[in-house]
């Protein structure tokens, strides 16, 4: 088997995590049950599922010189992704994300801190771990312009891209046109169509029409229904398997570390969403975002079993 290069460009937090039965309403104050302290940020997230898949795995970004940094700098180490990518910056927080939990949902509140700090230069000046990757994958948490440096860098030495377009916001021609796969969520794709209340032919519609301007793949992850994609037009979709969910944070984390794993070993679309759907699918039946990933053992054996 193919071990796959996989280079992160992206971010890391520290998730604090307050869990409730429901979520307040606004201007309403409600009782929690618990708060936790995760290590998370959507860039370590994938970096670390992509790592518990068994990937040589590096990253590229920033923390604070804190408590937070400290341990989130740890957590990559202890999973054996390398940190010569990784700086603590002076004079920056380390970036936190405040997550509110229910047994059923999320909403998250990100504040960047020292991603911000991940510039296009900070990107270029570590280009050797972005130029010998298989698949370079980034997400939105850190400035666009080191996304599209990164990008820019991973064309140049032949490797695939990957952008999880979160959060969503307008997306530049330039960096679509450098983008091979792209994963929105349902919300995210509504924002970089233009289009909403999509059933099922218009979402194959709207996918084709991005994907003929662009140039690009576009993986919609739709939560319960598991993902969607086209082949000549018609809309393609692999089914999430029916479980309980205990913590959906990290679902579409776990998805995007999978697809780039499979991906980096040369599988065709459909095989590399159904590997990327089961390890989703895994990634919710536990609390955290990064606890969760699955490992390649787990996703193997899920997918014999069915």
């Amino acid at each position: 088997m193919i071990t796959p290069r996989i280079t992160v460009v992206g971010s890391l937090n520290m998730d604090i995590v307050v869990s409730m039965k429901r979520m307040p309403k606004i201007g309403e104050t409600i009782h929690g049950e618990e708060v936790h302290y995760i290590p998370g940020g959507k860039g370590a997230n994938q970096a670390l599922g992509c790592a518990r898949l068994t990937a040589d795995t590096r990253m590229i970004g920033c923390v604070g010189q804190d408590m937070f940094g400290e341990t989130l700098l740890q957590q990559m180490k202890d999973n054996g992704i390398g940190l010569d990518g990784l700086e603590a910056v002076q004079g920056r927080m380390t970036g936190t994300a405040h997550i509110s939990h229910t047994p059923d949902n999320n909403c998250i509140v990100v504040v960047p801190g020292a991603n911000e700090s991940c510039t296009a230069a900070y990107v270029r000046e570590r280009k050797v771990a972005i130029q010998t990757a298989n698949i370079v994958m980034a997400q939105l948490e850190v400035p666009l312009e080191a996304v599209m440096e990164a990008f820019t860098l991973a064309k140049s030495g032949g490797a695939l891209t990957i952008l999880n377009p979160a959060p969503a916001r307008p997306l530049p021609e330039g960096l679509l046109q450098l983008t091979d796969y792209m994963t929105p969520n349902e919300t995210e794709w509504e924002l970089i169509s233009g289009t909403d209340d999509q059933d099922e032919n218009r979402l194959a519609s709207s996918i084709a029409e991005f994907q003929n301007r662009y140039g690009c793949n576009v993986i919609v992850t739709r939560g319960e229904k598991g993902a969607s994609y086209t082949v000549d037009g018609k809309l393609a979709t692999f089914r999430a398997p029916a479980v309980k969910p205990v913590d959906t944070t990290g679902a579409g984390d776990s998805f995007n570390a999978a697809l780039a794993f499979a991906l980096a070993q040369g599988k065709p679309m459909h095989d590399a969403v159904s590997f990327a759907v089961t390890a989703a699918s895994l990634s919710v039946q536990k609390f955290g975002a990064q606890d969760g990933m699955p490992t390649l053992e787990e996703v193997l054996g899920t997918q014999s079993s069915d």
